[in-house]
């Protein structure tokens, strides 16, 4: 079960720090400006330092070496003895090494079933593969960056003089990335980039309708990206071939000319669009994505538990979630083989685990290049504590599928979606995975959105959701101060993702259409 934190008091000006496991021989200090030193704790202890808020205190003496235990675990070794009271930080500890991928439980934690959550549905567009979106989106896909400039001031004339005719139609967007020349095209690892373009493509947010604008010389050809058993047969109803639009086509004569070539054809896109009408469908239906940026001490307490509270309401309601970020669950991984469904699933994760070992080892780096700046400054000594935190977003359910970068979402239940911790690329993974609702934690902030589909974002503290106000749609802090339980939160995030994907609600970032750019994975080289 995800542990509760035990709050020493809940309202200020009362000093209150929060100890995760009856383990931990450190707490976090929650008030919003941090203690200053000499702050009598309860219990008695007095702080020897002044300690930020989200930093941890020092319960007990620790002597050099000592373990320093936060979720139950070593979350690092005392570089030199740690009086009790003492601010502890990371210049104070040596992160573990990290955890072997040999001799883990396989699949070894049996809960009973979760009993199911029936009876909760949302408005969504249906299909022809039967799969759902939450949105109503032209997507134009582009096979390489040098059409990009072109697409996009086709797409602005677009929203502006063709989707105001077609009501039913909620946005276009241009799938834009770095990719498509100048790189290994036939490299092993070229695949990753090119699945995940292929699979962004056929979103469930973009009603199956594909049109491509091409260049014309580049590596990856639009048959390449989107051959044509890799679409659905109704997305060439009435088509004898793939829409594409090619730039360098002789029937072009200047730039206006390929521009009003893309206007033409995604007029077409947008009335088949159009006359599609969101009905009523189970919650079943619903595919998130969950993740977390600017992370800090209270991620952990606060947003990715109620998260991960969240996410077994899902899956008790048949729906699919995938959970990601290589590098911030590389720490649990025992956590996460013992909660595999199969002993193929644990094998699975470790053989993803053991790959991106390989490739950060091959970049000369390790998983401690995770950790921010930023995630420092809100408490997170290591990527060891990070990972702990991270991890809760998975709940409790089975893991019932791996994903490795790119592929495609094929099962229902809890998966495990292998991606970097890279906010935008693991929201591009994702979105390649077919999730039709994005859930994002952050404790430092971050404006964060995707154009493709809803992001709802989580504030892990009171302090940031008050005041980026309009920027975080939920704010967790509650759960620290003791106003409400990690169940509330979750029961709220619940609710309120049936509202966006019903469209009767707009996250901020829909509001103020902030949109992060695609950023595909290519570990192969750039030539």
């Amino acid at each position: 079960m995800t542990p509760m934190p035990t709050t020493a008091a809940s309202t200020a000006p009362q000093p209150i720090i929060i100890r995760m496991h009856e383990r931990d021989n450190v707490a976090i200090v929650a008030n919003d400006r941090g203690l200053p030193a000499g702050t009598t704790l309860p219990g008695c202890l007095v702080l020897v330092d002044a300690v930020p808020q989200g930093h941890k205190v020092a319960l007990v003496d620790l002597k050099a070496a000592a373990p320093v235990l936060r979720y139950g675990i070593p979350i690092g070794y005392a570089l030199k003895d740690i009086p009790a009271g003492s601010w502890v930080h990371e210049r104070l500890l040596d992160m573990p090494s990290a955890r072997s991928l040999d001799n883990l439980p396989i699949a070894t934690v049996k809960p009973p079933p979760m009993p199911a959550l029936a009876g909760y549905t949302f408005e969504g567009f249906r299909n022809a593969d039967g799969s759902v979106g939450t949105r109503n989106i032209l997507a134009i896909t582009q096979t390489v960056q040098c059409v990009a400039g072109v697409t996009d001031f086709a797409v602005q004339r677009i929203k502006a003089e063709l989707l105001p005719r077609f009501p039913n139609v909620d946005d276009v967007v241009a799938l834009e990335h770095g990719y498509g020349c100048g790189v290994a095209i036939d490299a092993p690892d070229a695949i990753i980039p090119i699945r995940t373009l292929r699979n962004i493509s056929l979103n469930p947010n973009f009603g199956g309708e594909v049109m491509v604008v091409s260049l014309g010389c580049e590596k990856l050809q639009p048959e390449r990206l989107l051959p044509a058993d890799s679409i659905p047969l109704i997305d060439l109803r009435n088509r004898a071939t793939l829409d594409v639009v090619c730039l360098q086509d002789d029937t072009h004569v200047g730039f206006m000319s390929m521009v009003e070539s893309i206007m033409r054809q995604a007029e077409q896109h947008l009335q088949r669009l159009n006359a599609r009408h969101r009905e009523t469908v189970p919650a079943s239906e619903l595919v998130v994505g969950v993740q977390c940026g600017g992370s800090d001490a209270f991620s952990g307490v606060t947003a990715n538990p109620a998260v991960g509270f969240c996410t077994d309401l899902l899956i008790r309601a048949g729906a699919s979630v995938m959970f990601s970020e290589t590098t911030e669950v590389r720490d649990g991984i025992d956590q996460l083989t013992s909660r595999a469904t199969t002993p193929e699933v644990a094998q699975a994760m470790i053989r993803e685990m053991a790959w991106y070992d390989a490739y950060l080892q091959r970049g000369g780096a390790d998983r401690s290049a995770n950790t921010t700046p930023g995630n420092k400054k809100g408490g997170l000594s290591n990527i060891v504590e990070k990972a702990m935190g991270s991890i809760v977003k998975s709940g409790t359910a089975p893991i019932a599928n791996v994903l490795s970068p790119g592929e495609k979402l094929k099962a229902k239940g809890l998966t495990y979606a292998a991606t970097p911790a890279s906010d935008f690329i693991c929201g591009t993974l994702q979105l390649a995975g077919g999730m039709n609702l994005h859930v994002f934690t952050t404790g430092r902030g971050t404006p964060y959105g995707l154009a493709a589909v809803p992001v709802i974002k989580v504030a892990t503290r009171s302090d940031l959701a008050r005041r980026w106000h309009d920027l975080m749609d939920i704010n967790a802090g509650t759960i620290a101060t003791g106003e409400k339980s990690i169940e509330d939160v979750g029961w709220e995030l619940f609710e309120m993702m049936l509202e966006v994907a019903s469209g009767r609600k707009k996250t901020w970032a829909e509001h103020w259409k902030l949109h992060n750019a695609l950023v595909l994975f290519n570990p192969a080289p750039v030539t």
